[in-house]
Parts: structure tokens; C-alpha cells; sequence
């Protein structure tokens, strides 16, 4: 019986079609010569194409980044054009792809939390996004001697060029607005121009807060006195809470990319795409902390009956801002029917095992499989502790998100990912092999 022969696979490339270069743009063609293409593609060009060029796109930021002779800059991935017998090709911002269009070692993509250049240099090699917002980039750097060492760096744009500087072309920088409540959208649009003219059209993502009832006539008061909203979370205008969608939309519109921040619940997901946001967030850490406490204060009520464990309940909602700072003193059965509702929300029931507290992230991942824009991912942050990423890292492996894992953006300070990087046995190994190589020497 005959057999169809086996052929190794062929790898075919854009340069073994033998193109005339467009005249006078050798240089830049030579960089997409080795551009992979497969055999479908290949045949259709071998008979239909007969020159190739570059887009007008393609050689701007090839410019911008002094991209070195051969190359394509990282962040970016090739597509190709065809019309009246000439293959062009362009490039397309892409931050799971590294040099020359490569996909990145994995899907999952990494973040830091950080506007520290010098904590963010050992890891930028391995980041595909940079998150930032007024507390990091004043408190944490610029306003802190320890981390801004010697005063080198005198205000924020200096700490972006830096950061920029640092983390080259494959890595977005989402760069927080200073005022989400400033009521003249021209001045925020001049603040995401300043951004973008640091940073390039290319890397600039604008990050827009969630507001819910703050507003620029009460937002004072998370400034002042006590800082508590006289508002509950809840509560406040329609205008208001919508404040941060409205932004993030006409941003969007505006040619921003927008990274659509401070999202904690599931049910905020679906609203949130409505403004076409470029990325979402889930917070995991204070979310999951505080759900414990509340599951506990209920179920030693359920098991004592003693009003004490609900005004506890109270003082705890009141500080984290379930109840506002005008609800000290509210019915402490209004207390428990607000606290069974958030976790009810959460599918949580008093007593019983919470899991891994992350539930509000494979709900975003679900929504976002359903949602028509193919280029938004999902910033998982806010992580801390022994579970958080050992368990983050288990659900991203599971079978129902296998085909989202390359819209995933794992973000934390770094070094907090920098502990996930070893094990004890690292160091019995390296105990083992430094004592032999020590006695060799």
C-alpha cells in the first residue's frame, strides 16, 4: 500500500518571495524580510504580488525608536496589506509581542505597580505594562527620600521620561489623571497630550478612576478632617457615578488608549467596556480581606445572637466605606442587611469556606469573552500575601480560560512578584553547588 510522502514543515517568510523593494526603502524592507508567512498566504502572493513596501506608520516608529538596522521594535506585531499587486506592511501596537513581532515567552502578560525607575530596572526586561497614579508617583517616589534618593527627581514628568527611558519600546506606561474631577475636559485633554508627547502615541495609556459619588464639589472631604465621604458608596448622583465611564469614553473617542480602573465587583464589568476602554481591572487583595471579615462578624452573630458582633460589624463597614461617616449610629439591623447583601453579591455564605477570593475575576474574563473588543484585556491587581498569586496563577491554567489567557495583565509592586520567583530548594541547590565549585577553585 502507498503512503503520501512526509514533508518536514516548510518555514516560509515574506523574503522567499523575491519582491522588488519599494525604491529608496530598502533599509526599512530588509526588517520585514524575515516576517513569517504560511503556505496559504505564500501562494497567493507568489502569484498575485509583485512589490512590497512599508506604511507610513511602520517608518514612524521604527524612526521614533531608533529601532537598530534589521528589526522591529518590540510592542508591536507585523500585518499585512495588499492592493494593485504590492504587499505592504505595517505596524500594529501590540504589547504581547517582543522584537521583530515575537510573541512573548507566554500569554499571561506582566505589570508593576511602580514609579520607581530604580525598582522597576531589574524587572523591565519582563513587563508588557507600567501602572502608575498620584500616590505612587508622589508619595511613594518623588515625595520619598529612601526611594528618591538624593532628590535626583524634581516632579512627575520627569519620572515618566525616566520611566519611559527605562522600559523602552514593548512596555505601555497607564498614567493616572492628577484631577478625574477637573470639569473643563479641555484641560484634561491637554494633560493626556503632555503624557502622550512623553511617552509617544504609542505606549500612552490614560488610566480613568471609577468615581462613584465623589464629585468636584465633595471630594474635599476625602482631603480634610476625618477624609471620610458623607455620601455612601451607593448612593450620590447618577451623574456622578457615571462621571468615570463618561471620561474614559471621550478619552477613547478622543484616540486615548484608556486603562478603566478601580473595578472590585463583578457587576462593574459589563458598564465598564461600555466606554471602550483598552484595559479593565479586577482588585483582589482588600476585596477578599474584607469579605472574610464581614463572613466573620455575621457568623458569630448567627451563632451568639449578640448585637455586639453587629456593632463591630458597623465600625468595620464605616471604615472601609460600605457605610458612610454619617452612619455611625445607623439600625444594626439595616448593618446586617447590607452586609448579607455584599455577600451575597460575592456568593459568599457566613461560615462557610470564602475559596480563593477570586471569583470577580473570572467573572470579568467570561464578560470579556462576550464583549466585541478583541484588543481589551484584564489588569488582575492589587495582590498580596502567600495565596494571592499561586492561586491567580492556578485559575489562569484552567481549562474554561485557556483561550483568554493572552487578554490577561498580571500587575503587583515587584517585589512582591519577585517572591514567586524562588523556592527553598533554590537555596539548598545553591548551597550544594557553590560548597563543590568552592572546592574546585
Amino acid at each position: 500500500m502507498q503512503t503520501e510522502p512526509r514533508f518536514a514543515h516548510v518555514r516560509l517568510t515574506l523574503g522567499d518571495l523575491n519582491l522588488a523593494p519599494k525604491t529608496g526603502e530598502e533599509e526599512l524592507i530588509e526588517r520585514v524580510e524575515n516576517t513569517p508567512i504560511d503556505s496559504e498566504t505564500y501562494e497567493f502572493l507568489s502569484r498575485h504580488a509583485n512589490a512590497i513596501d512599508v506604511s507610513d506608520e511602520f517608518k514612524k516608529v521604527v524612526d521614533y525608536f531608533a529601532t537598530p538596522a534589521g528589526h522591529t521594535p518590540a510592542g508591536f506585531r507585523k500585518e499585512l496589506g495588499f492592493s494593485a499587486g504590492v504587499v505592504t506592511v505595517d505596524l500594529v501596537r501590540d504589547i504581547g509581542c517582543d522584537q521583530d513581532g515575537r510573541e512573548r515567552p507566554t500569554n499571561v502578560l506582566f505589570s508593576a505597580d511602580s514609579a520607581n525607575p530604580y525598582e522597576v530596572a531589574p524587572i523591565a526586561p519582563f513587563l508588557s505594562n507600567l501602572t502608575c497614579n498620584p500616590g505612587i508617583i508622589y508619595d511613594l517616589f518623588l515625595n520619598n527620600p529612601q526611594a528618591n534618593v538624593g532628590g535626583k527627581f524634581k516632579d512627575r514628568d520627569e519620572v515618566i521620561t525616566e520611566l519611559g527611558r527605562v522600559l523602552g519600546p514593548g512596555c505601555d506606561i497607564s498614567v493616572e489623571l492628577n484631577n478625574p474631577f477637573e470639569p473643563d475636559f479641555s484641560k484634561i485633554l491637554d494633560e493626556a497630550a503632555r503624557f502622550r508627547d512623553i511617552l509617544s502615541p504609542w505606549r500612552v495609556v490614560i488610566k480613568v478612576p471609577h468615581t462613584g459619588p465623589v464629585n468636584a464639589a465633595n471630594v474635599e472631604q476625602l482631603l480634610e478632617g476625618d477624609k471620610r465621604l458623607d455620601t455612601r458608596y451607593s448612593a450620590g448622583t447618577t451623574e456622578d457615578r457615571l462621571r468615570g465611564h463618561n471620561l474614559a469614553l471621550k478619552l477613547s473617542d478622543a484616540g486615548y488608549r484608556v486603562n478603566f480602573t478601580l473595578m472590585f465587583e463583578p457587576y462593574q464589568t459589563q458598564m465598564a467596556l461600555q466606554a471602550k476602554p483598552y484595559f479593565i481591572n479586577s482588585f483582589v487583595r482588600h476585596r477578599k480581606m474584607q469579605s472574610e471579615r464581614i463572613a466573620g462578624l455575621l457568623a458569630a452573630y448567627d451563632a451568639s445572637g449578640s448585637e455586639d458582633f453587629l456593632k463591630e460589624l458597623r465600625t468595620y463597614m464605616v471604615s472601609t466605606d460600605y457605610l458612610s461617616k454619617n452612619e455611625t449610629g445607623v439600625d444594626l439591623f439595616l448593618v446586617e442587611s447590607l452586609a448579607r447583601a455584599v455577600l451575597h453579591q460575592r456568593g459568599i455564605v457566613p461560615g462557610e469556606d470564602l475559596g480563593d477570593g477570586l471569583d470577580a475575576v473570572r467573572h470579568s474574563l467570561r464578560a470579556l469573552r462576550q464583549a466585541n473588543l478583541p484588543e481589551t484585556r484584564l489588569i488582575i491587581c492589587s495582590m498580596e500575601g502567600e495565596y494571592n498569586y499561586p492561586d491567580l496563577d492556578r485559575l489562569l491554567l484552567e481549562d474554561e480560560f485557556a483561550d483568554m489567557a493572552r487578554r490577561v495583565v498580571v500587575t503587583a509592586e515587584p517585589q512582591y512578584l519577585a517572591r514567586f520567583t524562588s523556592a527553598n530548594q533554590v537555596v539548598s541547590y545553591q548551597r550544594r553547588f557553590m560548597n563543590a565549585a568552592n572546592g574546585q577553585a
